[in-house]
């Protein structure tokens, strides 16, 4: 079936149901930001792909809401679908709460899958159809019943990440954990995420690709935890070591049952934006709820000295395989073919040669002249173009080893480019070295920074449309809360930035036809001084790949700038030039040099 055939059937359905509106979010059922295959609901009904997304059907109009990264792509994909776009955050445009009172009828009923929607997401939903007298039914994934050849839930094993990599046992996280709940009156904490089960176990898996994640579902309690999972992906040592921190295992699903039987006794202790609707409401309604933060999202983002050490060397690896790379690109570039998808094998393939390589971290990003002006645009055989001399190259890549994750965006000058690429590649950089000089506060948010990143290019009246930053995971989600750059405050982002975290800088530029240029190194929070005045902080950036020099105009930079650049620089040659052929590390001395 096409687009508009699936939504033709699904509208059936629907007025066989009583559904008057019917909601397909993104999420799975753990309102993880990427989902596997069989979770691809979104994509499967509308025919955008892009990870973030909305869609909301009546049976006289179809709409998919998603944000800034994506407007491009989702008018492509959208185009003779019947689908239409709502560019999230533009004036004019309603909300998708606001959209469904507005078209839900009085005495209505909105229907969705109460599995793929979180908790808060869900309380929200039933305030926007209260003005209706509206009724939610979130009992029916009618998606899968029109999707015929659906994606089975994924089988992959498990594997295990030894404290020599995590720096902290399950027991050590299990006993952090029950102080926070503890300290919050609760006595049960149920985790939906994948992130903060697998971060509890130190397991990972791989159920999600390029995320090394495990289908599960926890309960803590003051001296016990089950793990609901399908438990053929763990091999026998793994349940023995999880026996030993008195982790029990059960069947996956079993968790909507076992959430049942709390009692009216029970403090239990959800995260509203990360528990899904469906296994919040089979919570007995007599039972003590607290809606917070899982504690386990600061806990995991504040990283300790044994990750962020692995984590460095991981940066290091990866800096070697991308400069590899840039090498390569320039070397080859206009005297053989190379096409946005053979470029992206080629990236990978020097990274396949570093010791503890797992896979990509997430789906890359390669971009050739006006591809790149797409935020998150994925090459495929139908868009794929060659390279050429002339214009720019933007990769946002990344590699997950055992060591860390990382998450690197350089743009190429390939040949000789245009002027006006040139400088707005130069005040892209600025953007970039700006916010990674600040020096600033304890208590600081990634918010109140944001504004660094931002005004360079808002001193030519230009902007871009997405966050500047955003928190790293070790080896798990390429995008980490609680915290990030971004010009607007975003709830999941508001946490302070603290001594540990790994949050990226990558400000960009995007001009539609034409070029885009993206410029991200990963940093890590450190402490400064201490004064009178309060416990300072700063970044120390942790990736390291040249800058490209070809796309630079040295007049438009400050001295501080250059001396910054410089630094840089000089920092890169001497961590990367060892693992160099004689040919390469020439080459690197040039395209390091000071300017």
């Amino acid at each position: 079936m096409n687009i508009p055939e699936r939504l033709t059937a699904l509208r059936a359905l629907m007025a066989e149901k009583g559904f008057d509106i019917y909601m397909v979010p993104t999420d799975d059922n753990h309102q993880s930001e990427y989902v596997g295959e069989h979770f691809k609901a979104r994509a499967f009904i509308t025919g955008f792909t892009g990870s973030a997304g909305t869609a909301v059907i009546t049976q006289d109009e179809a709409g998919l809401w998603t944000d800034g990264r994506y407007f491009i792509q989702a008018a492509r994909q959208l185009e003779g679908s019947g689908v239409k776009l709502f560019k999230m955050g533009e004036p004019g445009v309603p909300s998708v709460e606001e959209f469904i009172t507005d078209m839900l009828p009085e005495n209505g009923t909105l229907g969705f899958d109460g599995r793929v929607v979180a908790m808060g997401e869900g309380q929200a939903l039933e305030a926007a159809v209260a003005p209706k007298n509206g009724t939610i039914d979130y009992s029916e994934d009618l998606i899968d019943k029109i999707w015929t050849d659906r994606p089975p839930l994924s089988e992959e094993p498990a594997f295990a990440l030894g404290e020599t990599y995590t720096g902290e046992s399950t027991a050590e996280k299990l006993a952090r954990i029950r102080g926070a709940m503890k300290a919050a009156g609760a006595d049960i904490h149920v985790i939906a995420a994948l992130d903060d089960v697998c971060w509890t176990t130190n397991l990972r898996g791989n159920d999600i690709e390029f995320f090394p994640l495990l289908l599960s579902y926890a309960v803590i309690t003051m001296d016990e935890m089950k793990l609901y999972i399908d438990e053929k992906k763990l091999t026998g040592d793994m349940k023995a070591k999880l026996a030993a921190d008195n982790i029990s295992l059960h069947p996956y699903n079993a968790v909507y049952e076992d959430v049942k039987t709390f009692k009216d006794t029970d403090a239990i202790l959800v995260d509203p934006s990360r528990l899904n609707y469906a296994l919040y409401n089979n919570i007995p309604k007599g039972a003590k709820i607290i809606e917070q933060d899982n504690p386990t999202i600061v806990m995991k983002a504040m990283k300790n000295d044994t990750e962020l050490k692995n984590i460095v060397n991981a940066h290091v690896k990866d800096g070697v395989a991308v400069t590899k790379f840039m090498y390569w690109l320039k070397q080859n570039v206009g005297k053989t073919e190379i096409t946005e998808l053979s470029a992206a094998d080629k990236l990978e393939e020097f990274r396949r040669e570093q010791e503890g390589y797992l896979w990509q971290s997430f789906e890359p990003i390669c971009g050739f002249g006006e591809h790149g002006a797409i935020v998150h645009y994925t090459s495929t055989p139908e868009t794929n173009v060659p390279l050429e001399e002339g214009s720019l190259f933007l990769t946002d890549t990344g590699g997950g080893y055992y060591e860390g994750s990382t998450d690197i965006t350089r743009t190429f000058a390939l040949g000789d480019v245009p002027e006006n690429m040139k400088e707005d590649f130069t005040a892209v950089l600025k953007c970039n070295l700006h916010l990674a000089a600040a020096v600033f506060l304890y208590g600081t948010t990634g918010y109140n920074l944001d504004v660094l990143a931002r005004q360079p290019l808002w001193e030519r009246g230009q902007n871009f449309n997405h966050g500047t930053g955003h928190g790293v995971g070790y080896l798990m989600n390429i995008h980490e809360a609680p915290t990030g750059f971004r010009c607007a405050i975003r709830e999941k982002e508001k946490h302070p930035l603290e001594p540990g975290m790994v949050i990226t800088n990558e400000p960009g530029l995007y001009i539609e036809g034409s070029h885009g240029i993206r410029t991200e190194n990963e940093m890590v929070v450190r402490k400064g001084d201490c004064t009178e005045y309060g416990q300072f902080l700063y970044f120390e950036p942790i990736t390291y790949v040249p800058i490209d020099l070809d796309a630079v105009k040295p007049e438009l930079l400050s001295q501080a700038d250059k001396d910054q650049l410089n630094a840089y620089h000089a920092k890169v040659y001497d961590i990367v030039s060892p693992h160099l052929s004689e040919d390469e590390k020439e080459w690197l001395r040039r395209y390091t040099r000071a300017i």
